[in-house]
């Protein structure tokens, strides 16, 4: 591979927060080139959701918060007024010359702006149309609002998330970082690819994707939603316990939690083993793992008394000699002190316009063999709106400046 698969793909991005960010995000470090259009003097609402917020080169605080980094690499931002026909227009003449405009706005608010997909296939058959919103574009919730949390609620994953009911801290919990919205943006690039395959392969057409969070958050609970749909039994939450063998769960030691996962039988007689009590693998309680599903308060007590006795270090050494699966329970500080993370190159830096270089995540998804893109920082508000109205649509400086001053842009 001498390129990046999406070398020559443009991509507008009119979406805001984090779901559909991230999509767009998701296919720029695939190499596309994406066009962040944001309203002139507020920009992206995410921006905004600090503290904290990126420092400058000063050390005081920028506009740009964590939560709008995290979904904007690899973009050039540009500011247009979708309320104004100028800016409309503009919009179709990037429209024109586009192959995907990824969207998040209510249904319906897009197409009093001519800028539904139905108006703008008219100005380009090939354009791929993504909207992201909460409950999708049809049904009877459809107009309605929502957040990252209200999916996770209404989809079931924070019923089956958290300690069970009846200890410390048990009841339903949402997860730390906004999952549904994550998940949203993973279907997202997945039909965007799919359907510019499909245009560039067959019909030569574009196509409207319509993505829900709350579509997507149930799907992306696979085995869990299987298993109710299957059983009609609900699978009850289970803490840091696995899903397959037992154990499999966090125990304490005498410094730190560990993961331990005994995915096998013969995992489990090795962890008797390392433990130093190989009766264990022959107690009636805990003989198979019916056994020990059935006893599984009891096993985690008498494990748990037991991994107590041992450093993290050194029983997970001993682990790792017996083939066990299992790793610390990380902070992100140790999250990037890890060789393993170090090696495989997880961060980047970039030279953001405010706050010079500055470290980012960066994609999981790496093509053997070939370099990784040379990372892009996410933009300021409005930063490539001159390049792009200039080198893309061939506006000199006094239509630019006329566009301005009439605060189209």
């Amino acid at each position: 591979m001498k390129r990046l698969p999406l070398t020559g793909i443009r991509v507008l991005d009119l979406s805001r927060i984090l779901a559909a960010p991230l999509a767009a995000q998701s296919l720029g470090d695939l190499g596309a080139e994406i066009i962040k259009v944001e309203r002139p003097g507020r920009g992206d609402e995410a921006r905004r959701w600090g503290p904290p917020f990126l420092k400058d080169r000063d050390g005081k605080d920028t506009r740009e918060s964590p939560m709008y980094l995290s979904a904007n690499r690899n973009k050039r931002s540009i500011t247009i007024d979708l309320a104004q026909a100028e800016g409309q227009a503009l919009v179709r003449r990037l429209v024109a010359c586009s192959d995907v405009l990824i969207e998040n706005y209510k249904v319906g608010d897009l197409q009093r702006y001519g800028l539904d997909f139905t108006s703008l296939r008219e100005v380009n058959p090939r354009l791929v149309y993504c909207s992201v919103t909460g409950f999708g574009q049809t049904g009877p919730y459809a107009a309605q609002p929502g957040y990252d949390t209200v999916f996770q609620a209404m989809s079931g994953l924070m019923a089956v998330t958290g300690l069970p009911d009846g200890v410390p801290g048990g009841g339903p919990m949402k997860t730390g970082p906004s999952l549904a919205d994550f998940m949203a943006g993973q279907y997202a690039t997945a039909g965007i690819l799919a359907a510019l395959y499909e245009r560039d392969t067959h019909s030569g057409e574009g196509a409207h994707i319509d993505i829900a969070l709350l579509d997507s958050t149930i799907a992306a609970q696979s085995h869990y939603v299987a298993t109710y749909l299957a059983t009609h039994n609900v699978p009850p939450r289970r803490g840091t316990e696995g899903n397959g063998g037992l154990p499999s769960q966090a125990f304490a030691c005498a410094d730190r939690s560990i993961i331990v996962i005994c995915g096998s039988e013969d995992q489990y007689r090795d962890f008797c083993k390392v433990l130093g009590h190989p009766e264990l693998a022959s107690d009636p309680r805990f003989a198979t793992n019916s056994d020990r599903l059935r006893h599984r308060s009891e096993l985690a007590t008498t494990f748990g008394a037991l991994t107590a006795l041992w450093s993290s270090g050194d029983l997970l050494a001993a682990l790792k000699r017996a083939g066990i699966p299992s790793g610390p329970v990380n902070t992100y500080p140790e999250v990037f002190a890890d060789p393993q993370v170090q090696h495989r190159g997880l961060t980047m830096t970039a030279d953001h316009a405010q706050a010079g270089p500055t470290r980012f995540y960066g994609s999981p998804i790496r093509f053997v063999g070939q370099p990784d893109r040379a990372p892009m920082a996410p933009p300021v508000l409005g930063q490539h709106t001159n390049e792009v109205l200039r080198d893309l649509l061939q506006f000199d400086q006094a239509s630019i400046d006329g566009l301005r001053e009439r605060r189209v842009i």
